[in-house]
């Protein structure tokens, strides 16, 4: 959901430039011969999505697709989890979106969308290796990926929806609309093991196999032609942009925008504001469902 408190509020959005330098919060290693792993590394914010972290990691993967050595793609999470979603607690401060989004009410959801589906947009395969939380935009970025395989005991789930409603409207396409539908009117999680069930993630793996497996399977992919790859990447990708996935998403951003006019909406921002009330203001919206609590984004 939201990042800011008036994410919404027109303003110059960066032609970011990352990498330049070296990056400061993703790690790179190349693990076997034509895969490469991009790791988000703020485990002390549970890699909470800030507009340095996405716009490194978008960078390192249009450098991936760039790479002529380069088949396969691994996106996965520093600590104890993959991503419990957008930095909520002040981590965009001094900072401009990694990329220009044309400005307007639903800007925010806009951008957020366009940067999960500039992965859909590359040539080559990412996976998204998913452990611990994954949550609002966490798992908009893991659904943004080819293939997801998770932990058995990972949390999939967006309780952004407690306060908002969804920037990346992914639900109803991946998990079907009886699950989506519950998913988005309670805020609960699916395990990984579940996530599998409904449709949403690939493969699961118990957690302590998850790294072994998922290297397993990128070699697999590896070992088919790239130009090959590519192509059945898009034959998946076209067919699924023919059911009308793509302008559902465009949608929903606007879906998303009318919940920051809704006095719900409006009331928890505010009771976010101040020094130590966005764990505060979490706690109390989560505390009668009795799950995530701990300090982590959304």
């Amino acid at each position: 959901m939201t990042n800011e408190a008036n994410p919404y509020a027109e303003g110059q959005a960066a032609q970011g430039r990352y990498g330049e330098n070296g990056y400061e919060v993703v790690l790179i290693d190349e693990p076997s011969p034509g895969v490469r792993r991009i790791a988000l590394n703020r485990p002390d914010k549970r890699n909470a999505l800030n507009h340095q972290l996405r716009g490194e990691l978008l960078h390192a993967l249009e450098a991936g697709d760039a790479d002529p050595k380069v088949k396969v793609m691994i996106v996965r999470g520093s600590g104890k989890c993959f991503s419990a979603g957008y930095d909520l607690g002040g981590g965009n401060v001094g900072q401009a979106y990694p990329f220009h989004t044309a400005g307007g009410d639903s800007q925010w959801p806009r951008h957020v969308v366009e940067s999960w589906m500039r992965i859909w947009d590359l040539s080559k395969p990412v996976i998204a290796e998913v452990h611990g939380y994954c949550l609002a935009g966490g798992s908009e970025l893991a659904t943004g990926c080819d293939v997801v395989y998770a932990a058995d005991d990972a949390q999939i789930g967006y309780p952004a929806v407690r306060f908002g409603v969804p920037d990346m409207q992914f639900h109803p396409w991946l998990l079907g609309m009886r699950k989506g539908m519950e998913m988005l009117l309670t805020g609960d999680s699916v395990s990984g093991t579940e996530a599998v069930q409904y449709g949403w993630a690939t493969r699961s793996f118990p957690a302590e196999e998850l790294e072994a497996a998922t290297l397993a399977q990128a070699e697999r992919i590896a070992a088919i032609p790239a130009d090959i790859l590519a192509l059945n990447k898009r034959a998946v990708h076209r067919q699924m942009e023919a059911m009308g996935l793509r302008a559902g998403l465009r949608q929903g951003t606007e879906i998303c925008t009318l919940a920051t006019h809704q006095q719900s909406f409006k009331d928890f921002i505010a009771a976010t504001q101040g020094g130590g009330k966005l764990t505060e203001a979490l706690s109390q919206r989560d505390g009668e469902f009795g799950d995530y609590r701990e300090d982590r984004g959304d």
